[in-house]
C-alpha cells in the first residue's frame, strides 16, 4: 500500500470516527469542525517543519537594557517564565502581570538579578482586572520600553466572560488589545528615534488556517474550539500590524511585532488529544519553553528588525503568515470592532 493511499485511509476513517462521535450535530458545522482541525493538524507540521530546519537560526546575544521597563504578561509559567528570564539577563525591570504574584515572586528567587521582578495580579478574563493592572503599573513607571503580550490559553469548552467575550478571544486578544491601548503613552514616552519601544504579540502558526468571524466573533452560533484558537491567534497577528501602522502615521517611535516561538511543550497541550496520547512524542519533538523563547528575546531585542515594524516572525526571521492577516481593510475592520468591544473611541486609542 502506497504512502499516499494508507494516508487516505487514516484521514477517511478519523473523519468517520469524528462524525459518529458528533452526530447529533449539523452536518455543516460536523464539516467546517473537521476541516478546521485537519488544517490546523497541516499547520502544526508546518510549524515542526519550520523549528527543524532553521534551529541553526535560534540564538539571542542579550544587550544590556539596564535601567529600562519591561512588561510581561502571563510571565509564572511555560514561555513566559524563560522570556522574563531573558528579560532579567538584559539587566530590565520585569513587571509580570499574572493571576498569582506570589507565584511570580516564588520564581524570582532562582532567577538572576530577580529582585528586578515586580508582580501584578493580571486576569486577562477581565476588562477591570486589565485596567487595574495598568494603573498600577503606570502609578510607579510612567515611562516603559516594551510590552510582551504572552499570557494565552488554548482550547477547552465554550466559556464566556464576565464581559461576555468568547474566552480565548477574551484572553489570547481582547484583553491584550486593551492593554496595549492603556500602556500605549507610558511606551510612546518610552520610544526614541533609532530605538523605538516595543510591543511584540506572541502569537501562533496556528493562525494560519483561521479568520475573524466578524458576524460573530464570540462565536455563539456554532463554538468550534480549534477554529476559536485560531481566530484569537490570528487577532493577535492583524492586531500587531496595524497598530504598527497606526504608529508609523503618527509618527510615533513604537514598533508593533507578532512572533511564533515554535511548537513548544507547555501545559498549553493539556486539553489536546496529542497531549493524551502521544506526550512522549512531545518530549523528543517539541521545543522546550527555553528555546520558545529565543525568538520572543530576538524580537525584544533585535536591532536589524527596528525599521521592519509589524513582522511576523518565526524562528529569529520573518515567518510564513496567511493571506487574511495581511488585508489592510480585515485589519481596520478588526481593529475598529474590538475598539468597540473594550469600550474604547477608536480615535483615542492609545492616548492618554
Amino acid at each position: 500500500m502506497s504512502l499516499a493511499i494508507a494516508s487516505a485511509v487514516i484521514l477517511t476513517s478519523a473523519a468517520a470516527v469524528y462524525w459518529y462521535i458528533n452526530r447529533h450535530k449539523p452536518l455543516k458545522h460536523i464539516l467546517s469542525e473537521l476541516k478546521y482541525a485537519l488544517d490546523m493538524q497541516g499547520a502544526g507540521a508546518g510549524g515542526l517543519i519550520d523549528d527543524w530546519v532553521n534551529i541553526r537560526r535560534n540564538r539571542i546575544v542579550l544587550p544590556d537594557a539596564k535601567r529600562k521597563i519591561a512588561v510581561v504578561t502571563g510571565g509564572a509559567r511555560g514561555i513566559g517564565v524563560e522570556v522574563v528570564r531573558g528579560l532579567l539577563k538584559a539587566n530590565m525591570v520585569v513587571i509580570a502581570g499574572v493571576r498569582k504574584p506570589e507565584a511570580m515572586k516564588k520564581l524570582a528567587d532562582n532567577m538572576e538579578n530577580g529582585d528586578n521582578i515586580i508582580a501584578f495580579p493580571l486576569d486577562l478574563q477581565s476588562l477591570k482586572s486589565v485596567k487595574n493592572f495598568a494603573q498600577n503599573v503606570l502609578e510607579k513607571f510612567p515611562t516603559i520600553h516594551l510590552l510582551v503580550n504572552n499570557a494565552g490559553i488554548m482550547y477547552g469548552d465554550y466559556h464566556v466572560t464576565e464581559d461576555g467575550f468568547e474566552n480565548q478571544l477574551a484572553v489570547n486578544h481582547l484583553g491584550h488589545f486593551y492593554l496595549t491601548h492603556l500602556l500605549l503613552p507610558a511606551l510612546k514616552k518610552g520610544g526614541a528615534i533609532g530605538e523605538a519601544a516595543r510591543v511584540v504579540n506572541v502569537t501562533s502558526c496556528a493562525h494560519y488556517p483561521g479568520k475573524i468571524f466578524f458576524d460573530d466573533i464570540n462565536m455563539k452560533e456554532h463554538y468550534d474550539t480549534t477554529a476559536a484558537y485560531a481566530q484569537a491567534k490570528l487577532a493577535q497577528l492583524m492586531s500587531a500590524r496595524y497598530i504598527n501602522k497606526m504608529m508609523e502615521q503618527e509618527g510615533y517611535p513604537v514598533k508593533c511585532y507578532a512572533v511564533h516561538p515554535g511548537i513548544v511543550d507547555t501545559d498549553l497541550f493539556e486539553h489536546t488529544m496529542f497531549k493524551k496520547a502521544f506526550p512522549w512524542l512531545m518530549k523528543v519533538f517539541f521545543k522546550t519553553p527555553a528555546k520558545g523563547a529565543i525568538s520572543v528575546l530576538h524580537t525584544c531585542f533585535d536591532k536589524d528588525i527596528e525599521k521592519k515594524g509589524g513582522l511576523y516572525i518565526s524562528n529569529c526571521i520573518e515567518g510564513i503568515s496567511n493571506s487574511f492577516s495581511k488585508k489592510v481593510d480585515y485589519q481596520e475592520k478588526l481593529y475598529d470592532l474590538s475598539c468597540q468591544l473594550v469600550g474604547i473611541d477608536k480615535a483615542n486609542f492609545g492616548r492618554a
